[in-house]
Formats: C-alpha cells, sequence, structure tokens
C-alpha cells in the first residue's frame, strides 16, 4: 500500500552557485559520508559531474522527505538519508540512525527514480508500507548484522 509519493525539481545552477560560494562546507551540509566521498573524486576527475551529483542527491532527499511527510524535520536530515546505487546501478534509499529506526518501525519501504538535464535534476519517490513487514528488501548502512557501508539483503 502506498503510504507517500514525493517529487521534487532542482536548478542544478542553484546547487552550482551554493557550492562556488560554500565550497565542501555546503556538500557536507547536504551529502551523507559516503556520498560526500563520490562527491569528492567525481568532483576531482570532472567538476560539472560533481556539481550535478549533488543537485541530484539534494532533489532525491527533498522527494524522499516528502513520500514520508516529514519534510526537512526530525528525524528527517540531510545526512540521515543517503542516496546510494545497488551493483544494477539502480538507485537506492539508505538510512542512517533516528531516521532509520523511524522508518523500520512503520514498516516502510522506498523506491526512488532520479535524473538530470544540463539545467535541472528530478526525482520521484513512492514510500509503501508493507503489511506485516515480512518482504525481504536491501539496506545498506550501520545495522549490526555486516559492516557500516556494506550492501546486505535483510529481511523486516
Amino acid at each position: 500500500m502506498i503510504f507517500g509519493i514525493g517529487t521534487d525539481i532542482c536548478d542544478v545552477r542553484r546547487i552550482r552557485t551554493s557550492l562556488e560560494r560554500h565550497g565542501e562546507r555546503f556538500a557536507a551540509k547536504v551529502l551523507a559520508p559516503g556520498e560526500l566521498a563520490t562527491w569528492k573524486a567525481r568532483s576531482s576527475r570532472w567538476p560539472e559531474r560533481g556539481v550535478r551529483y549533488v543537485a541530484t542527491r539534494f532533489s532525491a532527499k527533498e522527494a524522499f522527505s516528502k513520500a514520508v511527510g516529514l519534510g526537512m524535520r526530525m528525524p528527517m536530515t540531510w545526512r540521515s538519508c543517503e542516496i546510494a546505487k545497488l551493483p544494477s546501478g539502480a538507485p537506492v534509499v539508505v538510512l542512517h540512525g533516528a531516521l532509520k529506526a523511524w522508518f523500520e518501525a512503520r514498516g516502510l519501504q522506498a523506491q526512488i527514480s532520479l535524473s538530470d538535464e544540463t539545467d535541472y535534476a528530478v526525482s520521484f519517490c513512492i514510500v509503501e508500507s508493507i503489511p506485516g513487514a515480512k518482504a525481504a528488501r536491501l539496506v545498506l548502512g550501520d545495522d549490526a548484522a555486516g559492516e557500516p557501508g556494506s550492501l546486505q539483503p535483510t529481511a523486516t
């Protein structure tokens, strides 16, 4: 059953301006530690690719926050929501800390899609309520069953 739907469009030029003005401080505010490492690597090879990376993550986190109905208020924070990718390349929402606990306590699952063009990044998120919370899903992050940052299937 659908719990919530969120969408967001982000002007890449606005993100570029913020990065030019505030540099890594802005990126560190928006990106989780794993995302920040990816951003640094991409930016060093091709700065424009780094800007788009931040824009897509910004947009995806906004879409997710709308889908869960929290907006940007606790337990939702920029850094507690990470947008990673599966080995197939598909984007996946990875939650940490209090947001992860809040999300799992409600038996929720998220699907995310993101895209970017020259001037815009767009994201769409569907959050579903899983009856009985028995569905298996992939979780990346800080659970006790594995190392932080490792991708592992878990049952909820």
